[in-house]
């Protein structure tokens, strides 16, 4: 496995800080400028690359309103797949301005295709990365199609056991990605903390040898924040202007404010991280003079024997260390000492 891979010039693993990544999905309502707005909120929270959603209610389902379609329950109830997506789907017109308007901040943006044509599109916009959607990760012709391009690719495995996460992958590295980050990911809207087990991406790197992170539906940032400390090398969450906004991701989604404090947190969580280490920190340096030591705390007259009621284990620590406290106990000084002295070897017989 590569230590890392590198998407527009920027490096992602575990040597490198979190990767966030800011879901736009279909938080734009409908209005560009409002997609404009959240990315120029990405960028001032300081994430790393805003992500899109290509597709169309035509490309991804069809006009049916038989109960296969239909949707009981959750965030969408009521409505059938088709005019789920026909609300949610980012118009294609868009892209462009969309890719244009990340150039202008200096912010990455890529996006997830959901089917072939999805694909086209995006690589005549010269997207430069690819993501995989949990619902898609069973359609390995996609994958194929995806890896084919030559891109780094990121891979959600949201409902997926892991013989269809091992197709995934296998599909991907067959034919041609070398770069693939996979996400560990709870394809639930919102998704409860309890259910993440964020153990698991620690076993998605060394399971499958790949680079691993997390695409959180959780509503707040404790999950993704855990994620990094457990290894995760990239974040993905949903982000909106408003969380009452009434969109079709908005209830589950970060507001700016709080997609600020995800992208500082994560890099405090990756930093300290750090590594393995016994040694006294800088932090730490001046502080030695402060711990225990042994003490004089009685004036001893000269070949007077030291006891528990003129020696003490007390700050600071500029006297011999407590573990030799038994040691000194009944042996007579070879010369009189007052209080407070740090006690030595030297002064003792």
């Amino acid at each position: 496995m590569k230590s890392y891979i590198t998407i527009n010039g920027r490096k992602i693993g575990s040597e490198h800080p979190p990767y966030i990544i800011a879901e736009l999905s279909a938080n734009h309502n409908g209005d560009i400028n409002r997609a404009f707005k959240i990315m120029e909120e990405a960028k001032k929270a300081g994430a790393d690359a805003i992500k899109l959603q290509t597709y169309t209610h035509d490309t991804i389902t069809m006009d049916c309103d038989s109960e296969e379609f239909q949707i009981h329950g959750g965030l969408w109830d009521g409505q059938t797949l088709y005019e789920l997506y026909k609300g949610a789907h980012m118009p294609w017109e868009w892209h462009q301005k969309l890719f244009e308007k990340a150039r202008q901040l200096d912010i990455t943006i890529f996006s997830s295709p959901f089917d072939f044509s999805a694909v086209d599109l995006l690589e005549k916009l010269d997207a430069p990365a690819y993501k995989i959607a949990s619902f898609e990760v069973i359609d390995l012709p996609l994958i194929k199609r995806v890896a084919q391009t030559g891109k780094p690719m990121i891979i959600s495995t949201g409902m997926a056991n892991k013989a269809e996460i091992q197709d995934a992958i296998t599909t991907a590295r067959e034919n041609g990605c070398e770069e693939l980050v996979v996400l560990h990911c709870v394809s639930g809207y919102p998704a409860p903390a309890e259910q993440y087990n964020l153990r698991t991406i620690a076993d998605i790197a060394q399971r499958f040898d790949v680079l691993s992170g997390l695409s959180d539906h959780t509503i707040d940032n404790a999950t993704s924040v855990a994620a990094v400390a457990l290894g995760a090398c990239l974040i993905e969450k949903h982000v909106t202007l408003d969380r009452n906004g009434g969109g079709a991701d908005d209830s589950f989604s970060l507001e700016p404010l709080e997609l600020a404090q995800l992208c500082a947190d994560a890099k405090t969580a990756w930093l300290a991280m750090g590594q393995v280490n016994y040694e006294r920190t800088e932090a730490e340096q001046g502080n030695v003079k402060f711990r225990r030591s042994l003490y004089v705390t009685k004036d001893i007259a000269e070949g007077e024997e030291l006891t528990a009621a003129n020696v003490r284990s007390i700050r600071p620590g500029f006297g011999l260390a407590p573990k030799h406290y038994e040691t000194v106990l009944g042996k007579t000084s070879k010369r009189a000492i007052p209080k407070g002295t740090a006690l030595s070897f030297e002064l003792i017989k």
